[in-house]
């Protein structure tokens, strides 16, 4: 079963049952749901459970008291409930609340919006940007222009088709596709035209230019007293999205120029700027800015610091103090399309990655600042501590950091210390008692080490560690060999017939992810050295 999220909720029968029912709340969830992607509630599943009771039975009246309902207090809302029996043999309710084709609301006119694993009401100007953002056919799905498949750049659809059909992230169902198949797959053509995605992407020079809000992306270099020095600008619209991305990389010199360390007795290459970093901040200025409000995006370079300034506000949901745990896409189709051109990550983990790649290189996290009608994202070119750099890579390298300890490793070291407050805001955190996932590991293998208690609590890094790099590293399990691991799960489930992955874990090695010793034994069940029995949490393994 899924964890709930941006897609999912799940709830007791209790709230849609007897004199315990909140009918409210779950027309609030509904509707919160409907105003974002859509997603799925599942009733009859308590909070932190997988499955229903065993023997749970679902009245068989309750479907249609749900439509009911909820008909009675929302307005431009759809559900469609289904019973489902678990394999335990108990039922639940799943509720899939399809995307509202406009905007959802309650009866008495109050608006929520899903926004990660919660329902965000919207007030005051937000209704009015929900309604605007929000209209019945996406802007990119849209075929104002009325463009012929015919007149397609030739060149750009060879290149973008061969690009899918050579990346993982496709499946062979969807690679197997005939290229105007794949055009309607990836919504870049409807019909006998293009869409305006497919216009932005695969269109004539001419035909991208008549789109009034198609990227225009200026590059612009200050001296130390704030003059102009360099000029460079990308307006002739000749390239697609994906190719301005490669364009302004390789077009910019200064972002060749790198950093000599000292490291012993040779010198250490560190870049200015990181290309990953430049990267992703043109892919999220590409991908998340509003399609629907013309504005340049503007790389303005200091000599200090290098500026992204993308026109349009943050999508509803996002504030620059949640940016870190929320993920809310605004152009769903093009997220998916660079999703799998492997150009970015689609739940939202381009921002996290700028944090590591900043953090791990000693320098400073990124700063993000929204005004009434731009945003602007700030990374800064002095290295703090240079000897973060290695310190952070042989951490790596002894104990596999997860990229949440990357972070939260990288800001320690730059920090004398910081108490479990500051820490716990400088992630973006709701609370203190959220940072143990950050820090757990790190405090058992003392690369990281504590004081006081409670709020209180002093997190750093042993300077002495931090120059010495001298890592009590101890015999772990962490880098066995993928055969010795699938010997060992072989071993263990020779001595356990009928045993569950989670029982495999714990008895193999805890040290190792669990989602290494899940992908050997799925490797093992496809080779048929192992046999499942069983579905989802009751799914059971022996041998031949």
């Amino acid at each position: 079963m899924s964890l709930e999220g941006q897609l999912l909720d799940q709830k007791s029968l209790r709230a849609v049952l007897g004199k315990t029912a909140d009918w409210n709340e779950i027309a609030k969830d509904c509707i919160a749901f409907a105003n974002a992607s859509g997603g799925s509630l599942l009733l009859g599943i308590e909070d932190g459970q997988d499955a229903p009771p065993a023997g749970q039975q679902i009245p068989s009246d309750l479907p249609d008291t749900l439509r009911r309902k909820l008909a009675e207090r929302t307005v431009n809302l759809a559900v469609l409930p289904d019973v489902v029996t678990a394999p335990n043999g108990g039922q639940y309710i799943e509720l899939r609340i399809p995307r509202a084709m406009a905007v959802a609301s309650t009866t008495d006119g109050r608006y929520f919006l899903r926004v990660a694993d919660q329902s965000k009401p919207v007030t005051g100007d937000d209704v009015m940007r929900l309604a605007s953002e929000r209209s019945a056919l996406p802007w990119e799905t849209q075929i104002t222009l009325h463009v012929p498949r015919a007149e397609i750049d030739v060149v750009k659809r060879d290149k973008l088709l061969a690009a899918l059909r050579a990346s993982d992230r496709v499946k062979a169902s969807v690679k197997e596709k005939s290229d105007d198949e794949l055009l309607d797959h990836y919504q870049l053509a409807r019909g006998q035209v293009l869409t305006h995605l497919g216009v932005l992407c695969l269109g004539c020079q001419h035909h991208r230019a008549q789109l009034a809000t198609a990227p225009v992306i200026q590059f612009i270099k200050y001296d130390e007293h704030g003059q102009k020095v360099n000029k460079l600008v990308w307006d002739d619209h000749t390239q697609s999205p994906m190719e301005l991305i490669e364009a302004v990389w390789l077009e910019v010199p200064d972002f060749r120029e790198r950093y000599e360390l000292p490291e012993g007795l040779y010198r250490q290459n560190v870049p200015a700027f990181d290309e990953i970093v430049v990267r992703e901040l043109l892919v999220n200025a590409l991908v998340h800015r509003p399609y629907t409000q013309r504005g340049d995006i503007f790389l303005n370079l200091h000599p200090d610091r290098l500026e992204m300034v993308n026109p349009g506000l943050l999508p509803l949901g996002v504030t620059p103090q949640n940016v870190l745990h929320t993920t809310v896409r605004r152009n769903e189709h093009m997220a998916r399309l660079f999703h799998d051109l492997k150009l970015m990550e689609r739940e939202g983990s381009g921002f996290d990655k700028i944090f590591e790649v900043l953090l791990s290189q000693g320098r400073p996290a990124p700063e993000l600042v929204e005004t009434h009608d731009r945003v602007q994202v700030t990374v800064r070119r002095r290295i703090l501590k240079p000897e973060v750099i290695d310190f952070i890579a042989k951490a790596d390298q002894a104990y596999q950091l997860t990229q949440r300890e990357r972070i939260a490793l990288g800001l320690l070291a730059q920090h004398d210390a910081l108490t479990a407050r500051e820490l716990a805001g400088t992630l973006e955190l709701p609370s203190v008692e959220a940072l143990p996932p950050w820090l757990k590991r790190l405090l058992d293998w003392q690369l990281v080490q504590s004081t006081g208690r409670t709020q209180a609590t002093r997190y750093f890094v042993d300077p002495g560690l931090l120059r010495s790099l001298n890592f009590a590293a101890g015999t772990t399990l962490k880098r066995i060999e993928p055969h010795r691991l699938s010997a060992l799960i072989i071993e263990d489930v020779g001595r356990y017939p009928g045993t569950r992955i989670g029982d495999i874990h714990q008895r193999v090695g805890l040290e190792i992810p669990r989602s290494r010793v899940r992908r050997a034994v799925e490797q093992l069940v496809k080779d048929g050295r192992l046999l499942q029995e069983g579905v989802r949490s009751g799914t059971r393994y022996r041998l031949p």
